[in-house]
């Protein structure tokens, strides 16, 4: 059965996000709190956990996952970041968005789309997470908290236990924390493309 820590949503403890950077760190699967709901969160070195969490959610070879990162310097390491890109995540980060840009030699080709060459990165609004992140040291990667058979996501931390305990390394409980996806837009042409409207305000990227 997985680990269960207690965060406190405003002040997380120092000493139980470094347990959760140290699973991370040594290949586990851990559940984590966002600011668009729980996610699955592993190390982006650790092909075994990802492919833990495709066995999970059943989830075919062509699914794509995101990559959460600390800031835009860190999204810039693992992604082609143009000078009208940039400007438009600094305004919507941190913030319940996924952008997709194209990704750089720093991203295996394991975590890129297939035939786009493509990632999906986000520096979420959540201080659990955050605090992870810090922790790390480095970006984490992630897959949102649906189960096969399920339409929505899991929002509460004990349900996720019954459900996913036995599965995962370490569960965070870090209170409610919504449940709608975050907004995914795409940033690699001139002008962006919203493919998903989700918790983030879309008319940032939006022509008028």
């Amino acid at each position: 059965m997985a680990q269960y820590f207690e965060v406190h949503p405003e002040n997380p403890q120092a000493r139980l996000v470094s347990q959760v950077a140290s699973v991370v760190r040594s290949g586990g699967v851990v559940v984590y709190p966002t600011d668009s709901g729980y996610a699955f969160g592993w190390a982006i070195g650790h092909k075994t956990a990802q492919d833990r969490i495709r066995l999970i959610r059943r989830l075919e070879d062509s699914h794509d996952f995101t990559l959460v990162c600390r800031d835009l310097s860190e999204i810039a390491t693992y992604a082609k970041v143009g000078n009208t890109a940039y400007r438009l995540m600094r305004g919507a980060t941190p913030g319940p968005y996924t952008f997709i840009l194209k990704a750089t030699h720093e991203v295996p080709r394991r975590l890129q789309d297939p035939k786009r060459r493509t990632i999906g990165l986000r520096v979420p609004d959540n201080r659990i997470a955050r605090a992870i992140l810090d922790a790390l040291g480095e970006p984490l990667m992630s897959s949102s908290l649906v189960l096969p058979g399920d339409e929505m996501p899991l929002t509460d931390p004990e349900e996720i236990r019954d459900r996913v305990g036995k599965q995962v390394d370490l569960i965070v409980d870090g209170g409610f924390c919504g449940y709608e996806p975050t907004t995914v837009v795409d940033l690699q042409g001139d002008v962006p493309e919203v493919v998903r409207r989700g918790r983030g305000d879309p008319s940032p990227f939006e022509t008028p």
